[in-house]
């Protein structure tokens, strides 16, 4: 069964500031659906240096997030279909990553403000920006 795969800024934005990002990315989440580990590393980055958390605060929000969502582990297919998607698409090597994991949990719906929204990858991923 298709799902969606939630990529880091909308997690960003579910614990930021701004009331109507952190609405619309609540609601991309609330449905449900899956991570990759890279964009839990990505979300620790973000939570340690931008949004100045603790440690004791990321480990929170990182188990929040894990206990709301699937976690998709990293691996070297993974990889591999990444840099495929990065060459065929043009995408950053990191969006191509995310768009992978996407792809090996087949998922139909990846929710991002990184890459363009309305993007079909491989004719089944559909990239939608919430915001």
């Amino acid at each position: 069964m298709p799902g969606s795969f939630i990529d880091t800024n909308v997690l960003v934005y579910m614990v930021s500031g701004d009331p109507v990002k952190a609405d619309r990315a609540e609601k991309a989440v609330a449905a449900g659906g899956t991570i990759s580990v890279r964009v839990l590393n990505e979300l620790a980055n973000v939570a340690r240096r931008k949004m100045r958390l603790s440690w004791p605060e990321t480990h929170d929000l990182l188990g929040a997030v894990r206990a709301l969502l699937q976690v998709q582990p990293n691996t070297v297919e993974t990889h591999q279909t990444g840099l495929a998607l990065a060459e065929r698409y043009g995408l950053s090597v990191y969006d191509a990553m995310i768009a992978a994991a996407a792809l090996h949990t087949d998922c139909d719906t990846l929710w991002s403000n990184d890459m363009q929204d309305g993007l079909v990858i491989d004719g089944r991923l559909r990239v939608i920006n919430p915001f």
